[in-house]
Formats: C-alpha cells, sequence, structure tokens
C-alpha cells in the first residue's frame, strides 16, 4: 500500500543500483550478520538453564569458507541523488543484499532471484525497491586464492576436531558429495558430537561464483514491470548474443523517459526484449497493490490469513518466517493492502537485515520479516517475547497465535465467500502445501486447473467444489458445510472461469497469468473491504468532533476520546464485541478517526478515506433498513464487477506510451559487451537526465502532477504547513515513540538510543492506559470532572485488562537475557518463587513464606475481630494461580494472577515487591531493560497504584468455573453471648453466579470454611437453626463470609432474634450483604469510586412497634425514603445489563424498597399494650380476613376491586403456608418482593387505603389514612411497571406462586 509517495517524484523509479563484490576492497567478513549469528547461536549457553548450544551451528568462522557472509557494497547507483527523495546508501544495501555476498561453485544451484523491499523514512513516506540477484563468476585472482587459503585455514582448525566424515545428511547434498568428496557443506550440526564436513575448495578444479544484485528503487509499488524490467536487463548479459542498443540506454529510459501512470490510467514502455505495462487505479477505487494474494493463499491457507489478519488488526507482534526475501514481502504488502482502509501505525520492517536482530527486542508492536536459513526449524529460534507474538511460519503453513485471539465477525461466512472467489479461479481455500519453492518464479495456480474443474463439472464428477478443494481433515470444512446448508447457500451456482485454452487473450496488453493475478486481487480485496464497509457503516455518527479549536485539540490529543465507543458497541450483535471493542482501542483506528476530523470536505481527505466514505455511504443507501438495527446478517460484496471491469479496461486500451530506448551520446568504445557479466555502466550519460522532457509537458500527467501536489500540501482546516506536519507527526508518534528502525550500520550508541526511545514509549503507554482504565472505571465521577465516556461494559473492561496484560508483557520482555517460557512476567515470578522458597525454611506450619503481614492493611470495621484480614502473599497468591487446573499456559497464568493482584489492589504492590529483588532482576534483564531503569520503573509502579482507587471484579467475573475456598462467621450479639445457645445453626450462601445450598455450622465456633464453584460476588446469607435443645434462642449481630482467594470480605447485618416466642417468632433469616470496604476510615472518602449501591449497615434492629423504638420519621421523610427506594430501581435497570449491581439490595437491603414501605405501614400504627408486639403482617392477616368474607358477601360488585382482592388474597394464603419459619417481618418482605415482581404493589396499597381494618388500627393523623399521601404514593409504585424484575431464589424459596 502507498501511503506517502514523495511529492514531486513523477518518474517510474527514482534510481538504478548495482550491489556486489568490490574487488578493490576484497573479502571482508559482515561482522555484524557474522556476529548476530554467533550471539543467536551462543545465546543458550551462557543462558541462566546453563544448556548447551554448540556454536558451530552459527559462529561465522567455523562455517565453511563458502558458507560465510561477506560484506556486500553498493558499486554503482544512477543518478548520485534526486532532491525528492536522497539516496540512503545504508538501507539499499542491507536491503538489496540483506545477507551480504554468497559464494557458490559450479556445483551449486546458482538461479537468479527477484526480491522487493521497502524503505520507510522517519516521516512514514515509503520507497520501493525490486532487487534481482544472480551469480558472476569471480575473476579477480585475488578473491580466488583468498577463499583458497581461507579454505586451508578452515580444515586445519577443523582437523583437531574431526577424524571421520559423517554421512551426508539431506538430499541437497549429495550431489556436491558425488562431485567431491571433499567439499564442505555445513548444517546446523548435533551440539553434542560437534561434527562438521572436512574438505578444500580447489582453485585448479572449480569455478568460483559471487552473487551480483541489479535493483531499482521506485516511489509507487509496481512490481511486476519492475521484476520485467530486470529480468529482461539480466537475459541481455547472460544471452549469446548482445542487446540491440547498449545497456546504458535501456537504463537511462527507465530512469528519466518513463513517467509513473497518471491516476486511472495505464502506461506502456519498452523493455529490453519486449514492452511492459503497468496501470494505477483511479481515485475512487482501491489503491495500487501489485503483489499475488493467490500466492500467499497458497503458502498459508484461507484460515491461517484470516487469523494472521486478525492478529495486524489488533496491533500484535507479527514475525514472518521464511527463507524467500519475496515471500516475507508478499505476505507483508498483503496482510497490510487487506486492511484497507486502515493502515499499520507501527514498525513495519516486511525484510529484517541480520544485522537489526536485535530489533526483535522491541517492546512495541511490530510487523517484520525475518529470514531463515531453511535448516534451523521454529525451535531454535530464540525471540525474546512470545506473550503477545504471532509467529508465522511461511515455508511450512504454519502460524502460532496469541492466545485469547478473538474471532474476526463472521468469520465463517466470510471464509466462505473469499473460497468461493477463490475456486473460481482454480485456486485452493486451504492452500497448496506443495507450492513451488522456487520464490523467483511466482507460485503456481495449484495442481487443479480451472479448465480442468469445468470439465470434470460438465462430466458431472463434482459434487460439490468445496468437498474436492478442502482438504477432508481441517475442521473449518465441517463449519463450513454446515454454513452452506444452513444459509441454503448452493455452491452448485459457483461458476468457474474457463480459460481460453491457455492462449493469450488478444484483447489486452498483458500476459494471461498477470490479468488473473489483477483480477483475483481485485475480488479478495473487495471482499475484505467490503467487510469494513458493513461493519462500519454508521461510523460517522459516533465520531465526536473536538469542541475547541484545531490548535488546542492537537495539544491535548492524548486526552481526548474521538469515538463514541460505547454507544457504537452497544449497536453491534453480541458476537462482534470481543473483537470490535480491542479494535477500537488500536492505533490504526485512532488514527483513521483522526483523519476524518480533520478533513471535512471530500477535497481534504486522504485518498483512502475518501473512497471508504464514498462506499459507506452506498451501504447506507442500499441499507434501508433502520440504520443502527443489531444484525449481524452476512452481506456479500456487490461492487466486484466494476472494479474488474475498470482494471481490465485499462489493459485493454493503453492510455500513455512512453519514448523508446535509443542510442545515447556516448563516447566510442563505451557501452561494450561481454557475456555473463553486468557491465559497470558510464556514469556520465546516466548522472542526469534530458534536459528538456517531451513527457514532461504532456497535458495528461502535468495536471496530475500538479493536483498531485496540491494534495499533498493541501492544508489542512485552517492550518499552515508546519502545523500539519507537526500534527502528523505527532499523531504517528501517539502511543508509539519509535515508528521506524534506522538502517545503518549500527553502533552500540545507535542501540542504546534506541533502546531508551523503548523505554520512554513503555511509560508514556503505561500512563496513557491507566489513564483511560480509571476514567473507563470511575464512571460518574469521571464525567463530573470533565471526561469524556461514561459507561464501561463487561467486554470494555475486559479489553482493557487484557491490554493491560500485554503491555505488562512487553515491559517485561524487553532487555531480557535469556528468554524461558512464553510467559517473560509469569518466568520472573517462577524464579522469585524460586528464590523465596530457598531462603524461607520456615516449618511447615508457619504458613507460606513470602507473606508480609502489614498491619496497616485491610482494617475492617464491625466483626473486624470476628475476621481477620487475609495477610498480603506476592508467593501466595501465585499458588491460588497455579492451583487453578483449568489455567494451562504460562500466558494464561500471568494474565490470571495480574487480574487476581488488580481485584485486591495489590498490583503495584506486588510488582513493587518482585523487583525489590535487584540481584534477581540483573541475573535476568540486561542494562538497559525498561525494569533496570530506576526512575521509569518508579513512575510505571505510581501509575499502577492509581488503580488501587477504584473496585475491579476482574478475577471473580472472568474465572467463573474455578473452585474457590470461602470462610463464613457468625457473629452473635455480644449484649446477649449465644453461649447457652443449644440449637444447631445453618447458613446458605448465595451470588450472582451461583448459591451453596444448605451447610450446618458447629454450634461451639460458629464459623466453617468450605469449598465450592466460585459463587461471584455475593449477594444474600439465608441462616437459621433447627428449634432444638433448651435454648434454642439467638440473636445475631451480623453474618461475615470471606472469599479466601481474593480476599473481599461481605458483612450481612441482621440484628434480629431467631427463635419461636421472641422476635417476630423466624427460625430463619434473609440476610442482604454488601462488600466491606477493606480501607480505613480516614482515607475513604478520598478514594472510594461512589460504592456501587449504599452499603446497608445495621439493618432495622428490631422493627417490632413499641413505644421507645427509634425515632419516628414524618410523613415528608417517608416518601422521601419510597422515592429513593423506587428512584434506586429505575436507575438499576437503565444500566447496560452487565454493569447492573444487586437488584436484591435494592428491595431487601437498607433503605430499600421493604424498608420504605415498612415506614408506610408503621407511620401512625396504634400502639399496643405493654408486653405486646403488634407486626405490620398482624395488620395484613386480618385485612385478608375481611377480604375474604367481604368477597363471599359481594360488597363491592366492581370486578377490578374484586380481582386485586383475589390476587392480595392468594398471595397471603401461599406465604403463610410456606414450611419455611421465616417469621412475621420476613414474610411481609417476601409479599413485597413478589408485589413488585408481579407489578401488583400499587393495586394492594389503594385496597389497604380502604379497607375498615385500617380504621380500626391507625390513628387519624397516619400517612395510609391520608388520601393525596396514598395517591402520590401510588404514582411512584405505578413506574416499576415498565420493569421485568426476576427475584434471587433465596427471596421466594418454598412459594409457589
Amino acid at each position: 500500500m502507498t501511503t506517502g509517495i514523495s511529492p514531486v517524484s513523477c518518474r517510474f523509479a527514482d534510481y538504478f543500483v548495482v550491489c556486489g563484490l568490490d574487488t578493490e576492497s576484497g573479502l571482508e567478513p559482515d561482522e555484524l550478520s557474522a556476529l548476530c549469528q554467533y550471539i543467536e547461536a551462543t545465546k543458550f549457553r551462557d543462558g541462566a538453564r546453563g544448556k548447551l548450544a554448540g556454536a558451530n551451528e552459527g559462529e561465522n568462522f567455523e562455517q565453511s569458507p563458502l558458507r560465510r557472509t561477506f560484506k556486500s557494497k553498493v558499486l554503482a547507483h544512477y543518478p548520485d541523488n534526486v532532491e525528492w527523495n536522497p539516496f540512503d546508501q545504508d538501507a539499499v544495501g542491507m536491503l538489496c543484499m540483506p545477507k551480504g555476498l554468497a559464494f557458490r561453485t559450479q556445483v551449486d544451484s546458482r538461479d537468479p532471484q527477484f526480491h522487493s523491499f521497502i524503505i520507510t523514512r522517519e516521516d512514514g513516506s515509503r520507497t520501493y525497491g525490486f532487487a534481482l540477484t544472480f551469480f558472476e563468476e569471480v575473476t579477480s585472482k585475488q578473491i580466488c586464492s583468498a577463499m583458497q587459503t581461507l579454505y586451508h585455514m578452515h580444515n586445519a582448525e577443523q582437523y583437531d576436531i574431526l577424524h571421520t566424515a559423517t554421512s551426508p545428511r539431506g538430499p541437497e547434498e549429495l550431489p556436491r558429495l558425488h562431485h567431491s568428496q571433499h567439499r564442505p557443506v555445513l548444517h546446523a550440526a548435533p551440539a553434542i558430537s560437534r561434527l562438521q564436513r572436512f574438505n578444500s575448495y580447489d582453485i585448479s578444479r572449480d569455478t568460483l561464483y559471487v552473487s551480483k544484485c541489479i535493483c531499482l528503487i521506485t516511489p509507487m509499488a509496481f512490481a511486476q514491470a519492475c521484476r520485467k524490467v530486470l529480468q529482461q536487463l539480466h537475459h541481455a548479459v547472460t544471452s549469446p548474443h548482445p542487446p540491440p542498443l547498449p545497456l546504458e540506454s535501456y537504463v537511462y529510459n527507465i530512469l528519466y523517459e518513463v513517467p509513473l501512470p497518471p491516476s486511472g490510467r495505464s502506461l506502456k514502455f519498452s523493455g529490453v526484449y519486449g514492452p511492459v505495462v503497468c496501470q494505477r487505479p483511479s481515485t475512487s477505487e482501491l489503491p495500487l497493490f501489485d503483489f499475488a494474494i493467490s500466492e500467499v493463499i497458497n503458502l498459508l491457507g484461507v484460515e491461517n490469513v484470516l487469523q494472521l489478519f486478525t492478529c495486524a488488526l489488533l496491533e500484535m507482534q507479527i514475525l514472518l518466517y521464511s527463507q524467500h526475501y519475496q515471500r516475507l514481502m508478499t505476505v507483508a504488502e498483503s496482510i497490510t493492502a487487506l486492511m484497507f482502509p486502515f493502515q499499520w501505525q507501527h514498525v513495519y520492517v516486511p525484510i529484517l537485515p541480520a544485522s537489526l536482530l536485535h530489533f526483535l527486542d522491541a517492546p512495541v508492536p511490530y510487523l517484520m520479516g525475518l529470514h531463515s536459513n531453511g535448516q534451523d526449524d521454529r525451535t531454535k529460534l530464540e525471540l525474546p517475547q512470545e506473550a503477545n507474538l504471532c509467529f508465522v511460519d511461511i515455508d511450512n503453513h504454519f502460524i502460532e497465535i496469541p492466545e485469547e485471539l478473538p474471532q474476526f465477525p463472521n468469520k465463517l461466512e466470510f471464509i466462505q465467500e473469499i473460497s468461493e472467489v477463490l475456486m473460481s479461479f482454480g485456486v485452493t481455500p486451504e492452500g497448496n502445501l506443495d507450492c513451488d519453492s522456487d520464490a523467483d518464479t511466482q507460485v503456481k495456480q495449484s495442481g487443479l486447473r480451472s479448465v480442468d474443474v469445468a470439465s470434470d463439472k460438465r462430466n458431472g464428477n463434482l459434487a460439490s467444489p468445496l468437498n474436492s478443494y478442502l482438504l477432508r481433515e481441517n475442521e473449518t470444512i465441517a463449519r463450513l458445510q454446515a454454513l452452506v446448508k444452513r444459509t441454503g447457500v448452493s455452491l452448485e451456482k459457483l461458476e468457474v472461469r474457463e480459460d481460453s485454452g491457455g492462449n493469450k487473450d488478444s484483447r489486452f496488453h498483458c500476459d494471461e497469468e498477470e490479468l488473473k493475478m489483477h483480477q483475483l486481487n481485485i475480488h479478495v480485496r473487495e471482499v475484505f473491504a467490503n467487510r469494513f464497509t458493513q461493519m462500519f457503516a454508521n461510523y460517522e455518527v459516533f465520531v465526536i468532533q473536538p469542541s475547541q479549536d484545531k490548535e488546542s485539540w492537537f495539544t491535548n490529543r492524548d486526552q481526548m476520546q474521538n469515538f463514541d465507543k460505547a454507544s457504537f458497541l452497544s449497536d453491534q450483535p453480541e458476537p462482534y464485541l470481543p473483537f470490535l471493542s480491542r479494535f477500537l482501542e488500536t492505533q490504526m483506528f485512532a488514527s483513521f478517526i483522526d483523519s476524518k476530523i480533520l478533513c471535512h470536505d471530500d477535497e481534504d481527505k486522504e485518498h483512502t478515506l475518501r473512497v471508504f466514505d464514498t462506499r459507506v455511504d452506498k451501504v447506507r443507501m442500499l441499507n434501508v433498513r433502520t440504520p443502527t438495527l443489531r444484525t449481524s446478517m452476512y452481506q456479500k460484496c456487490t461492487n466486484i464487477e466494476e472494479s474488474e471491469k475498470a482494471i481490465e479496461m485499462r489493459l485493454m486500451k493503453i492510455d500513455h506510451t512512453a519514448l523508446h530506448p535509443h542510442l545515447l551520446d556516448m563516447k566510442i568504445g563505451q557501452g561494450r559487451y561481454e557475456q555473463g557479466f553486468f557491465p559497470r555502466l558510464q556514469s556520465d550519460v546516466l548522472s542526469s537526465g534530458p534536459t528538456s522532457n517531451k513527457w514532461t509537458k504532456r497535458s495528461a500527467p502535468a495536471q496530475w502532477r500538479r493536483r498531485d501536489r496540491q494534495k499533498q500540501h493541501a492544508e489542512h482546516l485552517y492550518l499552515d504547513n508546519d502545523q500539519r506536519e507537526k500534527y502528523i507527526q505527532e499523531a504517528r508518534n501517539l502511543g508509539t515513540t519509535i515508528r521506524q528502525p534506522k538502517l545503518s550500520n549500527l553502533s552500540p550508541s545507535v542501540i542504546a538510543q534506541t533502546n531508551w526511545k523503548f523505554v520512554e514509549g513503555l511509560l508514556k503507554e503505561c500512563k496513557n492506559k491507566t489513564k483511560r482504565m480509571l476514567v473507563e472505571k470511575m464512571g460518574r465521577e469521571a464525567v463530573e470532572l470533565g471526561h469524556v465516556e461514561v459507561s464501561i461494559t463487561g467486554v470494555e473492561e475486559n479489553t482493557l485488562i487484557a491490554s493491560l496484560c500485554d503491555l505488562l508483557e512487553r515491559i517485561w520482555s524487553h532487555g531480557l537475557q535469556v528468554k524461558q517460557g512464553k510467559s517473560a512476567l509469569w518466568s520472573h515470578l517462577l524464579h522469585y518463587q524460586e528464590s523465596k522458597e530457598k531462603k524461607s525454611a520456615t516449618p511447615a506450619g508457619l504458613g507460606p513464606p513470602g507473606f508480609i503481614h502489614d498491619p496497616e492493611r485491610r482494617k475492617s470495621d464491625g466483626g473486624g475481630s470476628a475476621m481477620p484480614p487475609l495477610k498480603v502473599s506476592l508467593i501466595q497468591d501465585m499458588r491460588h494461580i497455579q492451583n487453578i487446573s483449568e489455567i494451562k499456559t504460562d500466558v494464561g497464568k500471568a494474565r490470571a494472577w495480574v487480574r487476581l493482584s488488580m481485584e485486591k489492589k495489590l498490583l503495584s504492590r506486588h510488582l513493587k515487591q518482585l523487583l525489590s529483588d535487584l540481584e534477581l532482576t540483573k541475573k535476568l534483564y540486561k542494562r538497559y531493560a525498561f525494569l533496570r531503569c530506576d526512575d521509569e520503573k518508579e513512575q510505571f509502579l505510581y501509575h499502577l497504584l492509581s488503580f488501587n482507587a477504584v473496585d475491579y471484579f476482574c478475577f471473580t467475573n472472568v474465572f467463573t468455573t474455578i473452585m474457590i475456598p470461602y470462610h463464613v462467621v457468625v457473629v452473635p450479639s455480644r449484649k446477649l453471648g449465644g453461649s447457652m445457645f443449644t440449637a444447631n445453626p445453618w447458613v446458605c450462601v448465595s451470588g450472582e453466579l451461583a448459591e451453596t445450598g444448605v451447610l450446618q455450622v458447629p454450634r461451639n465456633t460458629q464459623e466453617i470454611t468450605f469449598e465450592c464453584q466460585n459463587l461471584g460476588k455475593l449477594t444474600t446469607v439465608q441462616m437459621g437453626h433447627d428449634n432444638t435443645g433448651l435454648y434454642a434462642k439467638w440473636l445475631v449481630e451480623c453474618v461475615m463470609v470471606r472469599n479466601e482467594i481474593t480476599g473481599h470480605t461481605y458483612k450481612f447485618p441482621c440484628g434480629r432474634w431467631l427463635g419461636k416466642g421472641v422476635d417476630d417468632g423466624s427460625l430463619e433469616r434473609i440476610l442482604v450483604g454488601e462488600l466491606m470496604t477493606p480501607s480505613t476510615e480516614n482515607d475513604e472518602k478520598m478514594c472510594r469510586t461512589p460504592p456501587m449501591q449504599q452499603s446497608p449497615g445495621m439493618m432495622r434492629r428490631f422493627v417490632t412497634i413499641s413505644p421507645n423504638s427509634k425515632p419516628k420519621l414524618n410523613t415528608g421523610q417517608i416518601q422521601e425514603g419510597v422515592g429513593e427506594a423506587i428512584n434506586g430501581i429505575v436507575k438499576h435497570f437503565h444500566k447496560p445489563e452487565k454493569e447492573r449491581g444487586s437488584l436484591t439490595l435494592l428491595l431487601c437491603g437498607e433503605f430499600g424498597l421493604v424498608w420504605a414501605l415498612e415506614q408506610v405501614f408503621q407511620h401512625g400504627f396504634k400502639s399496643p399494650r405493654l408486653f405486646k408486639n403488634v407486626f405490620i403482617w398482624d395488620f395484613l392477616e386480618k385485612s385478608q380476613v375481611y377480604f375474604e368474607s367481604a368477597e363471599q358477601q359481594e360488597v363491592n360488585p366492581d370486578e377490578n376491586w374484586q380481582s386485586r382482592v383475589r390476587h392480595f388474597c392468594r398471595f397471603m394464603r401461599a406465604i403463610n403456608n410456606t414450611s419455611r419459619n421465616i417469621g412475621k417481618d420476613g414474610k411481609f418482605q417476601m409479599l413485597v418482593c413478589l408485589g413488585a415482581r408481579d407489578h401488583l404493589l400499587h393495586h394492594w396499597i389503594a385496597l389497604l387505603a380502604d379497607c375498615p381494618i385500617t380504621a380500626q388500627m391507625y390513628e387519624e393523623a397516619a400517612l395510609i389514612k391520608d388520601r393525596s399521601l396514598v395517591n402520590s404514593l401510588i404514582r411512584v409504585l405505578q413506574t416499576l411497571q415498565e420493569f421485568n424484575i426476576t427475584l434471587e431464589a433465596s427471596l421466594i424459596k418454598g412459594v409457589g406462586i
């Protein structure tokens, strides 16, 4: 994809370059790449584990001389320099021949190899290079004898080690061994035996060849055209007959006389032997892309390509691995091109030169390609970090993806649609496992040609293309076929394109293979682009336009939200959320929205944005359905035909033809031709172009050039160029300090500086992440403080925590000495655990080592003595994670440990403790590592400390199936100790996820520890006793329950008697609890988030109506209480489902609905005689008796009245008949809950207000006798009608209504 095109370049190629062996300077070992190989090989020997890996696997000087790497030089480049694209000698030299010079003899294969590369400048603009590497005979006697000498030395060294030759190890070595028993071929030999072959290069018998490379540097990636030009130039020097004109004429022509084709036009120019055609998409089409996507599919298969694509969209670290440079480039460019309209924002080095290997240590997202030597397998490759790495072994058709990778939306249907496109071109969707190993020739279309498919289909041999094409064992197939059945798509209709018998279609000006490549590319790219147009069809609605002027928007860019993520996600179908919530957090999405905000009118928009917006508009026109309707209906791509037609039109009718090559004004004797050698070209004729150039005057390209320049320099919204440049730089640097490695010969100081940038970048990223997570979490408070977004869904919270875990992994893998296991963080923790356990030879009884008992930590109020806080122990928390059998991998364990530490508000503290072992950190990390930069480390821990201000349940809510130990303590009233209590108590604990069932509590200790599946956040405790023994009366203050892993302690206040003939005669009660805050009282006000609900204190102690019970509330206060209670319930239902707290608390907790209605009925209740308590339930029972007799006598003929009475009496009877001993107040609570559930409360209040019993039992001033107050109460209760209230099972157990 072309992101930045040099503004002034309008030539097809900027430079022609020749690289190879500089005979003047002789053979110089390429120390850098040799050193890298050596370090890779010896890394394990000196590693902490002390494993032995033979150095002979990588050390340059133990390699046989023919296999060593030697320095290549840029021998010549024409012209010397062009102003718009300064020549970067280091980068070009490194990328033309990334492994340096290669030597061969006549027995080795010496096919020319083509590869392309990319140079990304620091401002993000790109230049492309296309290189053809071939072998030339070495004519210099000095070089040949130097090689002979190297062999003598090498053999002398090896003689001590070896006395026997080993049998040949691979088929490709056999021919060499036949040719000469003494030829060396080094493969990675087993470390133990240190075997090597021992041999010689014989100057008198062997011909020595060395690699040379010719290369074009171009502003745009016309890969096919450049390949043809270079192949024809190479052919010219190897063919027996000299070319028609001197080579200079052709090079001059391509440099100075061939223009770039204008947008939407095609161009034809002459190579040495035949015409070359290239065409460029118009501004309304997808951007230029000239690599074969079919090759990527053949190499990896659709399923793998989609996994890799998902990793790239989520900005993971991606490492491509292949022994063919061109494959690395093709895969990297294809994946980034398919991302349209988004652009990869991070380090992008499709071919990583050997001297830059330390860049794999980069703790930032990257997309890099690593050259394999074809001998080492994946296990030998030591990568600094793998927790967040997507590793793609291209040659072995294999991909390793990070854990917890979300699925791309509609993955199956998407794969199906791509497969149909591929099969119509005769490409097998699962890849072609035996594709041509030579990267130079395009990967051939796999075995079955579409012609055969078509004829086979006519003969009726093919039931369904899917059956024959997809590998049987591939699991996707089964899913696809099921999908086909479900969606009713008939694959019979699948058209397979018939080839016109292989003859070239005379209408087109390019060969059939190339046309087919263009067609297949555009088909596949349109299908991918269509996914984003469908997914983001309404994205504009959610873009947050800045309220302030642009300048201040730039300055505060870090803090600004530019997209309303929460609202956008709430419109998406559920299955999309795991992917989308993570994608919206990426840099590429932020940059895309930034460019949208900056470009108001179409003229300003950059190309990709303009094309995308027009497509989105089309989709919106087509979708007449409500725009924000959540639908996961899969909609196929519809605009393939027009895109394909545009390409075909350009190839049928060529718009521009460049000047033909012609004789140049050269001195006699210049341009001599010698077969088999690429000559030194005449720099004087190639150093500058023609003074007056015909095509610069041609109108079309000139206009186009002018327009393009205007576009390049378009002033964005009242900004002058400097400001805009500054902004673009800033936007790029946001979240990533280092965008591109500098391809220069690296000195230690450059490497140190790079690492310093990484450290700064990690710290900045940590600051931004913690801030974003706090703003999201703090909800209301944050909004009051002026931040933008309010709600945060469970999916979003998970996404943010997952990205924090990724950041921690990247920090922990920066500057590692030796890598062990896939998770650097977990490996550090294990080292720490091991060292602590060695140091502490504690007897087993004294509890696990590594405890810090901290008196200031966790003072709890109320019941504090009953349940001392858990000790703070890093090691103990690790053990909890190690005991969870469901978590199998190191990365999973590290993530679980981070989640647990966040939930316990100990993350910063644990990590501080881990890093306080300086000896261990020194042993594990290099000097430049982030974890050894003291200031940055302190700041980092400080940022993490801010998480203690909010409550996370990120462990409890994620690991829902694990077993958790709980500790329950029943706290009897201090006044009347339960010492005489003789009955057998029991409890039953319920949480949001499950409940325990009845658990017997030992009478003497009144506490119990049990293990059960995660209950989630705890909501209620039912408790009671069996009423046995002489003294079965029990006054309970509260019940405390603690989760022994997370340390969360819940308090369930009671303050009531349980026993017959005391209080309301109840033998069991339902208590509603709330999480206790572990912090001390004074700092509580400072840092607590508003609690999810108000925490119940001591609940109504005696709600008996005794003359001196509690200060009476007046009618105003009671009305306010009811209003607050109802308000709480209404708010609860207005929150997204995943964020709602406990409804039970709002109904039965302190100041809940039950309490509020209790106040209503107690107001003005006539005082009973001394020593006799009258309960509200007594009043309700009397009313029930009245209603039942009134119903029989048909006092009120009104149908409505009768049905209300029937309901009321039915509920009263059902509650009275329950087998549970829940007492009179328990029954009242149950009635209120059921009435709220069935929306009957307001009817019952109306009934009771008119009931004669009310007149007898209430004083005149009672609220229930005041008409207007009762009416307003009824109106308030009616607001509950629109909500679907579901009650927790524990509240209505034993009542069958």
